[in-house]
């Protein structure tokens, strides 16, 4: 699975990105073997109907059609049950695991599911780029 990994905190005018939607901060293991964890993911805020459209949509096509994510409640309390992204929706499952606190399932149906290590918006390292990577 590939995905863009720098972070475009302010996107240029006339570089093809919204100023209103930067990338989002996302790494991802080389050469995804499917391990305890596939990548880390730092999301802007705690909105996840905002925040999960843009992690999608960066995600290399040919993993699939995201049809489901699972989340911790303790995390994302006020997930909503699905989330509009391009061309499809996306269900939203909560979790109360101990295991989903500070993780995301992403399931592409058939196509195989990444699990993500989610650093929380308030963290005080959240900044990707010192981070290493999973």
């Amino acid at each position: 699975m590939n995905a863009i990994t720098e972070p475009a905190e302010d996107a240029a005018p006339g570089d093809g990105h919204s100023s209103r939607m930067p990338l989002p901060r996302l790494r991802l293991t080389p050469d995804v073997s499917h391990g305890p964890l596939d990548g880390a993911w730092w999301p802007r805020c705690d909105a996840l109907e905002l925040e999960l459209p843009v992690l999608v949509g960066s995600l290399d096509p040919s993993i699939g059609t995201v049809t489901r994510v699972t989340v911790g409640t303790a995390a994302w309390p006020d997930a909503p049950q699905e989330v509009m992204a391009p061309g499809h929706v996306i269900e939203v499952a909560l979790s109360d695991g101990a295991a989903e606190m500070h993780a995301i399932t992403v399931d592409c149906g058939t196509v195989g599911r990444w699990e993500l290590l989610v650093v929380p918006p308030d963290h005080r390292t959240n900044r990707p780029e010192r981070q290493p990577c999973c």
